[in-house]
């Protein structure tokens, strides 16, 4: 099993190339990603890393934890699960409770 890294402080003009190019210097890049905005799609300033081993994502961690990328401070370690979401996210329907099903439209 590999392991997965969080890469923060990334330059917001990353991309996921530099990030794989980065990596691999230390070992295996399975994959890499840059995490953007879903409405602007501009970078958010961190990303995940999958290493071939764990052997290779802990080397990468000592090399690369502190060092800088475009004048950012990059901090990387081992992700961590992501946590479960749950289904209720809200809101009452927007009629604040009253059933207008019944009236008359006009």
């Amino acid at each position: 099993m590999g392991s997965k890294l969080y890469v923060g402080g990334l330059p917001y003009a990353a991309t996921e190339s530099q990030l794989t190019s980065l990596f691999a210097a230390h070992g295996t890049v399975e994959s890499a990603r840059v995490i953007t905005d879903k409405f602007t799609g501009q970078s958010r300033g961190f990303g995940f890393v999958e290493m071939a081993t764990k052997e290779e994502g802990q080397t990468a961690i000592s090399a690369l934890n502190g060092t800088a990328m475009d004048g950012r401070t990059l901090t990387v370690n081992e992700a961590k699960p992501q946590e479960a979401r749950t289904g209720s996210g809200g809101g009452g329907g927007g009629r604040g409770g009253k059933d207008f099903s019944s009236r008359s439209r006009f």
